[in-house]
């Protein structure tokens, strides 16, 4: 069984989406870490690598999607 286009579509629309609810999560602890009076550098860093990677699978979920639609 092979996916139609739209398939695949919604498929990857469902990843952003959970990426972008991921990153934000993220984000958010990155906030709350930074509000301690003293921040853990190592947890900062980690999130902030987090974060990044994040946007990484964003990019690439967004080239798979403008594949599909070209």
């Amino acid at each position: 069984m092979t996916l139609s286009i739209e398939e695949k579509q919604s498929l990857i629309g469902q990843h952003q989406r959970s990426m972008e609810l991921n990153k934000y999560n993220l984000e958010l602890a990155l906030i709350q870490e930074n509000a301690l009076t003293s921040p853990n550098a190592s947890t900062v860093s980690s999130l902030q690598d987090q974060i990044s990677d994040c946007d990484k699978k964003l990019a690439a979920l967004a080239a798979e999607l403008s594949q599909l639609n070209s």
